[in-house]
C-alpha cells in the first residue's frame, strides 16, 4: 500500500521547528514588558519620593541663639507650614563637651500663622556653649525639617 503524503503533523512551521530545534514563541518580550513595568514602577515611586520630600509640611530654621547664664539659653527660630497642622519642634542645648544638656519641645497650634518667628527659653543642666534646632515634625511628617 502506498503511503499517503499526508504527515502527522499538520503545521509545517510545527515540523519545521521539531526539526531544526527552534523553541515556538519567544517569551523576550514578555520578560522586556514586565521589566518596563517594573522600571516604570520604580520610577513613579522616585518622583512621588522626591516629591513629598521637597515639599515638607512644616520646615524651621534657627535665627540665633544667646546664652544667658550656666542654667540657661535663649533662642529665636522660624517655623513655616505649608498647611495649618500642628507642629512639634525640639531644640537642644549642647555643652562643650557635646553632650545635650538642655532639650525643649514647642508645639505650634494648628490654627496659629503659618509663618512665625518663636522666642523660646531653654533651661540647662549646666552651662551650654551652643543651641541646636533638630528640626519640626508633624502627625504625617516624622522626619524632622
Amino acid at each position: 500500500m502506498p503511503e499517503s503524503s499526508a504527515s502527522p503533523a499538520a503545521n509545517p512551521t510545527a515540523d519545521l521547528n521539531a526539526r531544526y530545534g527552534r523553541a515556538g514563541r519567544s517569551r523576550r518580550p514578555l520578560v522586556i514588558g514586565g521589566l518596563g513595568i517594573v522600571v516604570l514602577a520604580g520610577l513613579v515611586w522616585l518622583v512621588w519620593a522626591a516629591w513629598v520630600q521637597s515639599n515638607p509640611a512644616v520646615t524651621s530654621q534657627l535665627q540665633g541663639y544667646d546664652i544667658v547664664s550656666a542654667t540657661s539659653a535663649k533662642a529665636t527660630m522660624t517655623v513655616d507650614r505649608t498647611k495649618s497642622v500642628e507642629a512639634s519642634c525640639r531644640l537642644q542645648a549642647k555643652a562643650a563637651d557635646f553632650s545635650i544638656v538642655g532639650e525643649l519641645t514647642v508645639t505650634v497650634p494648628a490654627d496659629a500663622p503659618r509663618h512665625q518667628v518663636l522666642p523660646v527659653a531653654l533651661t540647662t543642666q549646666r552651662s551650654a556653649t551652643t543651641v541646636v534646632l533638630v528640626g519640626c515634625t508633624t502627625a504625617d511628617q516624622h522626619r524632622p525639617h
